[in-house]
């Protein structure tokens, strides 16, 4: 090849880059425009009605006034853990959080070292029912040795399904799921789980699970209100109107069950 024809080449292959790079922008430009890519400290972003945050006691004490004053409208706190630990800081953030009316929900992380009914009750001792509250969350994520050598599938269902069922019958309402994409796809797609609202975690990129509900696109936000060892608190959205979100989680009355 001469080296006007290397030149020529050359100069195609920059146009293709151009036109690429151009695509790509106008994409994730749509992204933003849409609210499915947002940025890790912002905060209530407006393409999104409902806005919240997540805590344990990493956060330490919590001013829930100045959080609510923020934009948040709820909140998911860290209740239990496994079959034995509470989170020392829940009744104050439970009772913090309805005080400056953020409606909450309490999640529980879930241990694959200890029976799912005795995770349950480790709950429900902890976490008090009342109409306003969200679903009970249970965190399906991987620690420890189970970073590298996961269960399977079905010794995870064995533990996963009686804690399921423990708090549904419990609280009147199907408890919610939050996953990252590996837990998701190693132990819920398939449509055993289809019931069972989903909370993603997926930073910055709008989850690509499906039927999600709720969706932390950030763990490294820093807000003002509170005062632990973690600078850094967890974002959310809910994917639906306000309207939506004060009707979802509702538990089905007796009544209207046997209807």
């Amino acid at each position: 090849m001469d080296l006007k024809g290397l030149l020529n080449g050359v100069k195609r292959l920059l146009l293709v880059l151009l036109a690429a790079d151009a695509l790509l922008l106008a994409a994730l430009g749509a992204l933003r425009w849409q609210g499915l890519l947002l940025l890790p400290d912002e905060a209530a972003p407006e393409q999104w009605e409902v806005f919240g945050v997540d805590v344990s006691a990493y956060q330490g004490e919590v001013d829930w006034v100045r959080l609510a004053e923020q934009g948040v409208d709820f909140t998911f706190i860290k209740a239990t853990e496994g079959s034995g630990l509470q989170d020392r800081w829940f009744a104050a953030n439970w009772a913090g959080a309805a005080s400056a009316g953020i409606r909450a929900g309490a999640y529980h992380f879930f241990s694959y070292d200890s029976p799912g009914l005795t995770q349950a009750e480790n709950f429900i001792r902890t976490v008090p029912a009342h109409p306003d509250m969200l679903p009970p969350v249970v965190d399906l994520e991987f620690y420890g040795s189970y970073l590298k050598q996961p269960l399977e599938r079905g010794q995870v269902r064995a533990i996963l399904d009686p804690l399921l069922t423990a708090l549904e019958g419990h609280y009147g309402v199907k408890p919610i799921l939050y996953v990252t994409y590996r837990s998701y796809y190693r132990y819920l797609a398939g449509g055993e789980y289809g019931a069972y609202p989903i909370w993603c975690s997926s930073p910055i990129i709008f989850p690509l699970t499906p039927g999600w509900q709720f969706w932390q696109y950030s763990h490294s936000a820093r807000l003002e209100g509170y005062s632990g060892s973690e600078e850094r608190i967890d974002l959310n959205v809910f994917q639906g109107s306000k309207a939506e979100f004060d009707a979802f989680g509702r538990p089905v009355s007796h009544e209207k069950a046997e209807q």
